[in-house]
C-alpha cells in the first residue's frame, strides 16, 4: 500500500489526555477529569521550564532604550535572557554590540548606575515580573536592547486548544501527563510511568542538541 504522503500528525489536548488516561491505566469520563488533566499539563510545561532551555520558546525581542533610563520592566512570561546586544543604526549603517550579563552582586556594586553612555552589561532580575537593568544608562532613545528571551510555553485553556509543543515532544508529553495523572489517581502506575516520562523526555531534549561539527587541531610546542 501507498504511504500517506503527509507529514502532519499532531494531537489537541483533548487527545493528549485521552492517550495519558489510557497509558496511566485510566478512562476520562467527567468534565472534572479533564479540568484536572489541564491543570497538569499546566503545571508539566512550567516544570520544563526548570529542566532546560526549550528552544521552540526562544523569541528575539526589540526593546527601544530610553536615554537614561536604567531599568525596564519586561513581560511576566519573560523567563530569562540567553543572550543580548545593543543595536545601534547610524544613517544607514547598522552595527549590534555584544552585552555581557553580569549578577545581581556585580550590578550591585557599580559606583555610579546613573551614567550614561553605550550600555554594555545587563543584569536581569527574575522577579514573577521580570526587570531589566543595563549599565551604562543608555546615552539615546534609538538604541536597541535585541535579546533573545525564554518564554513560557502557552498555557493549556481548553481541551481544543493544540498544545504549544513541537512533534518531538509529543511523546514525552503524553508520557508526562500520564505520570501526573497516575500520582493523583493511580499510584500503582507510577513506578511504570516516572522512568519512562524521564526516557521520553531525556530523548526529545536530546534532539534539541546542536549538530555542528566539532575540529580539534593539536598545537605542537617547540
Amino acid at each position: 500500500m501507498a504511504t500517506s504522503g503527509t507529514k502532519t500528525f499532531s494531537l489537541d489536548t483533548a487527545a493528549v489526555m485521552e492517550e495519558a488516561y489510557e497509558l496511566a491505566g485510566l478512562e476520562m469520563r467527567t468534565g472534572y477529569d479533564a479540568v484536572t488533566a489541564r491543570r497538569s499539563m499546566n503545571i508539566m510545561f512550567s516544570d520544563w521550564a526548570n529542566r532546560g532551555v526549550n528552544v521552540w520558546t526562544i523569541a528575539q525581542i526589540p526593546l527601544t532604550m530610553i536615554e537614561g533610563q536604567n531599568n525596564y520592566t519586561l513581560n511576566s512570561y519573560d523567563i530569562d535572557i540567553i543572550d543580548a546586544v545593543i543595536r545601534r543604526t547610524v544613517g544607514t549603517t547598522v552595527t549590534d554590540f555584544q552585552l555581557s550579563s553580569v549578577g545581581r552582586d556585580e550590578y550591585l556594586n557599580i559606583p555610579t548606575k546613573s551614567t550614561k553612555a553605550r550600555p554594555t552589561e545587563y543584569f536581569l532580575d527574575r522577579q514573577s515580573t521580570p526587570v531589566l537593568y543595563v549599565w551604562p544608562a543608555p546615552d539615546n532613545s534609538t538604541d536597541i536592547f535585541l535579546s533573545n528571551r525564554i518564554q513560557r510555553i502557552d498555557d493549556i485553556n481548553a481541551s481544543v486548544n493544540d498544545p504549544d509543543v513541537p512533534s518531538r515532544f509529543i511523546a514525552c508529553m503524553v508520557s508526562g501527563l500520564a505520570f501526573y495523572l497516575a500520582l493523583k489517581k493511580n499510584p500503582e502506575r507510577i513506578a511504570v510511568l516516572k522512568p519512562l516520562y524521564e526516557e521520553d523526555f531525556a530523548r526529545a531534549v536530546a534532539g534539541d542538541t546542536g549538530r555542528n561539527s566539532l575540529h580539534l587541531v593539536p598545537r605542537r610546542n617547540y
